[in-house]
């Protein structure tokens, strides 16, 4: 049977991304792909966002629902790609218009690290990684950057 639309909700559906995702597995878990963008991330047409912002709004929903999946006694560390890089422990993410996205954390002994990122060059690796035993609460990076979106749709866009 056809399905019967509105101009609007047809209109609605042509300016929203599209995503999709195959799973071997029939019970495999829910990714971003495949749940509703949140609000904040609606409110600007993609096609008014740099690339860098969108990248970075993307990238904010894959760490958000990878780490809904860790266990509790588990940490998200981003896997930094070429050579000898090793693992970066997520504390912060930024863009810089248009083009840019910056990764800031730890690494795996302890040393601050940045990884400075062209969208164009854009590979992230998400690792769960135990967490450290004297971290009393696993730290979600995910959570809170959902939370600056969420405060910049209310007070307009945040600038440096």
């Amino acid at each position: 049977m056809t399905e019967i639309r509105t101009t609007a909700e047809a209109q609605e559906e042509a300016a929203l991304p599209r995503a999709k995702v195959v799973h071997t597995a029939a019970d495999a878990p829910e990714t971003a792909e495949v749940k509703p963008l949140p609000p904040e991330l609606t409110r600007e047409p993609p096609e008014d966002k740099s690339p860098a912002q969108w990248a970075y709004e993307r990238v904010l929903l894959y760490i958000q629902n990878f780490e809904e999946q860790l266990k509790e006694d588990e940490e998200v560390v981003l896997g930094l790609t070429g050579g000898e890089a090793g693992v970066l422990q997520i504390e912060g993410i930024g863009f810089f218009d248009p083009d840019i996205l910056t990764f800031y954390g730890t690494d795996e002994y302890g040393a601050r690290t940045q990884l400075i990122q062209h969208v164009n060059q854009l590979n992230v690796m998400l690792i769960a990684q135990p967490k450290l035993p004297e971290d009393e609460a696993p730290r979600r990076i995910g959570f809170r950057l959902a939370r600056a979106l969420e405060e910049e749709g209310h007070s307009g866009k945040q600038d440096r």
